[in-house]
């Protein structure tokens, strides 16, 4: 069997315990805190060691109060060179992942890096991924191309099933405040409304360059936990086989109880809750609660989405 590694940036949003069960390694970007502070991008809260922001909820917090005082960077050219230099040196192969090229220039900068250490390395396989995704959505894929490469798939067969279903990994959830993720450029500045309306849960799905779009509206978080699990319903594929994510910006406790609703109704394979760290949590602020799953193909302008999710919140489905 090849020698490879799986190489995801650091906004896969993979927590240790996952890094560790499915056996890879990140190229770590960075963030700028208030007062312009730079560190490494961390996926850990013990490591987000700046000012008081040793958890989850400091960290929520104090953003919340202050997202201009924070910004994030991708890891640079040549940290992608040395990263790759380091295994195919020793004659890895390596699958590089990367953020939505719609997002980030990540994807961009991991291929010149790879353009610069064939010259050295003419022979190393290197192949660079565009996940059109991010954070969890983004690590959910990681995670397959994980156990692909666990089944004995060669990395080009793990590319080649990467590019083939990445339209077929969802988001679906809510965002509470839509107008921090307009400022940060992760939704379209129209759809931000919806974010001031009392009681009104605005829920989200992919789009093509994987910035979530406002596919509709729930009134309330009871109503919102109703049409999010039969929009999954309609959407999801052999649920009893899958792996799922569940996502938040602190809002541990809607988490939990979404977790336990998927389980109770879908049964997959396995689920977990998992925060969102610096890298994302920057862009996306404080309020987002959403599932990442393998489902149908997504259309092209989420029309078909849209129109199901009216449905469900009509009651006709």
């Amino acid at each position: 069997m090849e020698k490879s590694v799986i190489l995801p940036d650091v906004t896969c949003d993979l927590n240790e315990e996952i890094r560790s069960q499915y056996d890879f390694e990140i190229v770590y970007g960075h963030v700028t805190y208030p007062g312009g502070v730079e560190q490494p991008a961390v996926l850990n809260w013990n490591d987000c060691a700046v000012l008081t922001e040793h958890t989850a909820e400091e960290f929520y917090t104090a953003l919340k109060k202050n997202p201009d005082g924070y910004t994030t960077a991708p890891a640079s050219v040549y940290e992608y060179v040395e990263a790759f230099e380091k295994y195919v040196s020793q004659g890895y192969g390596v699958l590089s992942m990367s953020i939505s090229s719609g997002m980030s220039a990540t994807y961009d900068f991991s291929c010149q890096a790879k353009a610069l250490v064939l010259q050295k390395y003419p022979d190393a396989k290197i192949m660079c991924f565009d996940s059109l995704r991010f954070g969890p959505g983004f690590g959910l894929m990681a995670v397959y191309a994980s156990i692909l490469r666990g089944e004995g798939k060669s990395l080009e067969e793990v590319y080649a099933y990467l590019e083939e279903n990445k339209n077929r990994f969802h988001q679906m959830g809510w965002l509470d405040d839509l107008s921090f993720v307009a400022k940060k450029g992760r939704i379209s500045h129209p759809k931000a409304f919806f974010g001031t309306l009392v009681g009104v849960k605005p829920i989200g799905e992919f789009e093509a360059t994987g910035k979530t779009t406002v596919i509709g509206k729930a009134k309330g978080e009871k109503s919102a936990y109703v049409a999010m699990l039969k929009y999954i319903e309609n959407t999801i594929e052999n649920p009893e086989e899958q792996i799922i994510f569940i996502a938040h910006t602190n809002r541990r406790a809607q988490a939990h109880q979404f977790k336990a609703m998927i389980e109770e109704k879908f049964h997959p394979k396995y689920i977990c809750v998992n925060d969102v760290f610096p890298s994302c949590g920057i862009n996306v602020g404080p309020g987002l609660m959403a599932a990442y799953y393998i489902g149908k193909p997504i259309s092209a302008d989420l029309s078909e989405e849209k129109e199901l999710l009216s449905k469900i919140l009509q009651g006709e489905i």
